[in-house]
């Protein structure tokens, strides 16, 4: 009566087993640090062009869009401060997740899901050799160090976008009354909250991103399917996560 629960259920068994075993693994030998650093190459120098771009016109239109209900009420000088704890708060870890789990996700579920379904998997078990050590933990390690980064440099670039609107576009208000009052608004609680998500949304996109590339199966039609869920699957969770985090920094 209830054999269609057995799967998902089964499935979100596997996936703490995984996330178990690559948290385990980063305090266990070997250390493959060369996969690690090639991982965050290409995960954070890849992904900073687009996350740096989101980053200026999130904060760019932030400005534009919320001049007019500014000058209604005479807040004009008060656009800084709503640029930079949005940003900082929301807009830049939840924009700069969700590219780098539609860039990287994506990209490290068909990478794993091509080695699981050519058997280079099963051959490196045959070596002796752990894949969750070799393919899973440096991504990880790679993703918990670069994304938090990502959404600093994101968050600057956004409030450099908000000031070229704000002051020189629209003249709501002087450079210094912007960046006075974008810093004086951030606040400790704001900057925790800003840096604790990246890092839950980076052991998220990781580890659903190789969950679904090992569990692949039925050649390239398998490895297409688990691209499109890793996406997918690592986005709503994103979303479901910035709500119960931004709860608890609410509640406290």
């Amino acid at each position: 009566m209830l054999d269609f629960l057995k799967p998902p259920v089964l499935a979100f068994q596997e996936f703490f087993l995984l996330a178990g075993r690559a948290f385990r693994n980063i305090f266990r030998k070997p250390h493959y640090f060369d996969d690690i650093s090639l991982q965050m190459d290409l995960i954070g120098v890849g992904s900073l062009p687009i996350v740096a771009l989101t980053g200026f016109f999130t904060g760019a239109i932030m400005a534009l869009q919320m001049s007019r209900a500014l000058n209604q009420y005479g807040a004009a000088s008060t656009v800084g401060q709503i640029v930079s704890i949005s940003l900082v708060r929301e807009m830049g870890p939840v924009l700069s997740a969700l590219l780098v789990a539609g860039r990287n996700a994506s990209g490290i579920a068909s990478e794993l899901g091509s080695m699981k379904v050519t058997e280079q998997i099963d051959a490196m078990r045959a070596l002796g050799t752990d894949p969750i050590q070799k393919l899973v933990t440096p991504r990880l390690i790679a993703m918990c160090i670069v994304l938090p980064l990502l959404v600093v440099i994101a968050d600057f670039i956004g409030m450099i976008g908000g000031y070229l609107v704000a002051c020189p576009l629209l003249k709501l208000t002087t450079a210094t009354q912007y960046w006075s009052s974008a810093w004086r608004a951030l606040e400790y609680n704001d900057i925790a909250q800003g840096l604790l998500k990246p890092f839950v949304f980076a052991v998220v996109i990781s580890l659903v991103g190789c969950f679904y590339g090992i569990r692949t199966t039925g050649g390239t039609q398998g490895v297409g399917l688990a691209t499109t869920r890793a996406v997918v699957v690592s986005s709503v969770w994103i979303f479901v996560l910035t709500f119960f985090i931004g709860k608890l920094f609410v509640s406290l």
